[in-house]
This record gives C-alpha cells, sequence and structure tokens, in this order.
C-alpha cells in the first residue's frame, strides 16, 4: 500500500521508503507540509516499483525494510537513476553501515532520531547543488586522463569513466586547482554545499570511490596509462598531483 503523490509536477517528487508507521506519516505530513510532493512505501519492493513506474528527484530510504535489506534498493535504484538524490534514513550508528550506505550509492544519511528541520536542511542543500548552472570550462588534461566538467565527462584514453555525480564533482574541484592543497571545508563547500549541516564522513566514502574507479579504469587498459595521484593531506584535506611528463 502507498500513498500517492501530489501530481503538482513543479514540486520535488520524494519517495519516501519506510515501514513504521509513525515516523513514515511523519515525513509524509512534513514533506508535503514544506512543498514537497511524497509517496509513502512500506516495502522495498514496493519501492522499486513505484520508482520504476514514477520519476522521482529524491528517495528518502529506511535501512531496515521488512522484506529485503535496504542497501539493495540503494544499489538497484542508484544502477537505474544516477541522478537521483538519495538519503538513507538508518538506526544502524556504526561507522561500516554508514559507509556502507554510502558505497551503495547513497549521497548522504540520517541517523535515527533525526528532527525535520535536520532533514529538510540537507534536502535543500543537495537540491540548491543540483540546480546551479555551472559555467562553460575547457577541459582538463591530466597525463592520460581528460576531465571535461562542462560534459560531465571523465574519459581515459577516450574511454569514459562512469563516476557517480558527487565523485566527478569531487574530481572536478580538485582537477581545477592541480598541484594545489584543497581543505576539507571547502571540497564539502563546493562539492555538496557551502550551508552544509552534519558530518563530512560522506567526503571520505565519496574520495574512496573516486579513487577505487580511477584505479579500475588504469587496470582495465591492456598498456601502462598516466594517471593523477590523489594526497591526502591530514588534518588539511586533499591534493591532485599532475602526472609526471614523460619527456622529463
Amino acid at each position: 500500500m502507498r500513498t500517492p503523490a501530489a501530481p503538482d509536477r513543479h514540486r520535488h517528487r520524494v519517495l519516501v521508503v519506510e515501514d513504521d508507521d509513525t515516523i513514515g506519516r511523519h515525513l509524509e505530513a512534513g514533506l508535503r507540509g514544506h512543498d514537497y510532493a511524497p509517496t509513502w512505501c512500506r516495502t522495498g519492493a514496493g519501492a522499486l516499483a513505484e520508482a520504476a513506474r514514477t520519476p522521482y528527484d529524491v528517495l528518502l530510504l529506511d535501512l531496515g525494510l521488512p522484506d529485503m535489506d535496504g542497501l539493495d534498493v540503494a544499489r538497484d535504484l542508484r544502477a537505474r537513476l544516477p541522478d537521483l538524490l538519495i538519503v538513507v534514513l538508518t538506526a544502524r550508528t556504526e561507522d561500516i553501515d554508514v559507509i556502507a550506505g554510502l558505497d551503495a550509492g547513497a549521497d548522504d544519511y540520517l541517523v535515527k532520531p533525526f528532527s525535520m528541520t535536520v532533514l529538510l536542511a540537507r534536502l535543500r542543500a543537495h537540491l540548491r547543488r543540483q540546480t546551479v548552472a555551472a559555467p562553460v570550462r575547457k577541459p582538463v588534461r591530466l597525463g592520460d586522463l581528460v576531465v571535461d566538467v562542462s560534459a560531465r565527462r571523465c574519459a581515459l584514453h577516450d574511454v569514459e569513466i562512469p563516476l557517480r555525480a558527487k565523485e566527478f564533482d569531487l574530481l572536478a574541484a580538485l582537477a581545477e586547482r592541480v598541484g594545489e592543497a584543497v581543505s576539507r571545508e571547502t571540497l564539502m563547500a563546493e562539492v555538496w554545499d557551502e550551508n552544509w549541516f552534519g558530518p563530512t564522513k560522506t567526503l571520505d566514502v565519496t574520495m574512496a570511490g573516486l579513487r577505487r574507479r580511477l584505479t579500475e579504469a588504469a587496470q582495465a587498459e591492456d598498456s601502462p596509462v598516466r594517471l593523477p595521484e590523489i594526497t591526502t593531506l591530514r588534518g588539511h584535506g586533499y591534493r591532485l598531483e599532475r602526472p609526471p611528463d614523460p619527456m622529463g
């Protein structure tokens, strides 16, 4: 059973996946009261079916569902809907559980219990980032890697590397300052939002995913490739190192 979303196409459609009646009703009423168009599902299977027939902007996903693990729902919808904003709602407080949610494709997470005020602030931050138009920029070549910010493409030897939205934004922020130390605060402001509220663990998980995808792309090549290296600057942030020139 689900509660139908409002038909207003100008409001952000939010798919709420929560089996707890009290929390589900609270989320549905709070979102509708702040000009979102929510649809409430109580199962993972119901959410997957709903997302297949209706376009959504946001997914609020409880991990402890009665019929399947919420992580599987996140992975499935991330693969099908790369632009969907996924926010995990979880009672699991261990770091490994939070990291697993983000690594499954979630953009953010909130640990229960949380306030509607905090949730709405997070949604505004994410959606504001999605709607800001980026200026046209020239592609940045870093060894054999090309980062085209305007086209949102990252390619190695002309083969595109499939990056998640935040992974690409993070790489772009570093590529535009290649060789410079970039603080965590700067990356959070530019990749997420200048008014970001809450922990920055999502930055570390996104960085780990970016590094893994670049490494996997390099390993798939038949010949050696020159890739930039991302150096961790403890207590500060990160620096993207330009590959050495083969001509010396």
